[in-house]
């Protein structure tokens, strides 16, 4: 706990013991003064009773009692209170792939589609975990930062297509950077990349984003969703179907899951490959991943604005003080 006090103008009441010290040796010499207008000093001890040595602490009594007063006025320990939790809780970033690939139908609705339905249920089942979306293919965006509105991120990947990137390609990098700034003030032990892709068109920069990965931190989930058969992929203008993607020969272009770079990936930064083909198990695996992360914990400490009281303890002194000089003075006054 540490010392505090909300307003230290309060602290000009103990100016107030010195004022109070001096109306009490005024007392006591106006008093010495009448005794000895009254009668000699000879004649004082057989005219007036003895002062007790006790009574001589009086004036001492007097003012602790004034000093602790007022320290329950001011609340002197009044303070904030820090408290150390530990708190199971990560920071995730969904890498999603969305280059043209994505768009195929060898997994219903499509590629795209189930990787963003991998998403959307596994933050169903998060609660205090805080994550963040990046889209990616050649060039990679930041769609959504760090944050605990899982309604929020839901709305984002509704809204993703394969068009928010027109640089086509599949850059592993690039997205990996975006996360290590945004996982900046992030605990290395609680910063996840979850990186969903087909893992087709790689740009062959896995390396360079393993390394990154591994200086960073970031531990590094890959999920993959398509299948080995492939599928075309259908080309889309406004929204309605085209045709399909075609090579220079005019030869309709299956595209492929590659797995290589993904499995490379996730192993080299100590986290797992996922199939994402079935999505109750990639959903069941996923959270399995996440919550590896978090058993650990992170401690943080939290510091409450609002003050711990112990005013009644030096009410309590002052108080007791007070209550000396009422029981041993029968006079009731200074009686010094």
């Amino acid at each position: 706990m540490n010392w505090y006090l909300g307003n230290y103008w309060y602290l000009l009441l103990l100016l107030l013991l010195p004022v109070i010290g001096y109306f009490i040796i005024h007392y006591i010499r106006w008093k010495n003064r009448k005794r000895n207008l009254f009668a000699e000093g000879r004649f004082q001890d057989t005219l007036f009773e003895k002062t007790s040595w006790f009574a001589k602490l009086f004036p001492v009594l007097y003012l602790l009692g004034f000093l602790f007063l007022i320290f329950s006025i001011i609340d002197l320990l009044g303070g904030k209170e820090e408290i150390s939790v530990k708190q199971n809780v990560s920071s995730t970033m969904f890498v999603l792939d969305v280059s043209n690939s994505m768009n195929a139908q060898d997994i219903q609705p499509s590629r795209l589609e189930e990787a963003k339905n991998i998403i959307i249920n596994s933050l169903q089942k998060l609660t205090n975990d805080r994550v963040g979306i990046i889209v990616f293919a050649g060039d990679s965006y930041s769609v959504m930062p760090l944050s605990s509105d899982y309604s929020a991120a839901e709305n984002y990947l509704l809204g993703i297509e394969t068009s928010v990137v027109q640089n086509q390609g599949t850059d592993f990098l690039k997205p990996i950077q975006i996360a290590a700034q945004k996982f900046k003030n992030i605990t290395k032990g609680s910063r996840n990349i979850v990186l969903i892709s087909d893992g087709e068109d790689n740009e062959g920069h896995e390396d360079e984003a393993i390394n990154l990965a591994k200086k960073e931190g970031i531990r590094v989930t890959t999920i993959g969703v398509g299948t080995e058969e492939g599928a075309p992929i259908p080309e889309y203008y406004f929204g309605q179907l085209m045709g399909y993607k075609s090579d220079m020969y005019g030869e309709t272009v299956v595209s492929k899951l590659q797995t290589k770079a993904l499995k490379n990936i996730a192993s080299s930064t100590g986290g797992s490959y996922l199939d994402g083909n079935n999505l109750d198990n990639a959903i069941n695996n996923l959270i399995n991943e996440l919550h590896k992360s978090t058993a650990a914990g992170t401690t943080s400490v939290i510091s409450s604005q609002s003050a711990v009281h112990y005013y009644q303890y030096f009410l309590g002194v002052s108080v007791f003080f007070f209550l000396l000089i009422y029981l041993f003075n029968p006079k009731k006054d200074f009686n010094l």
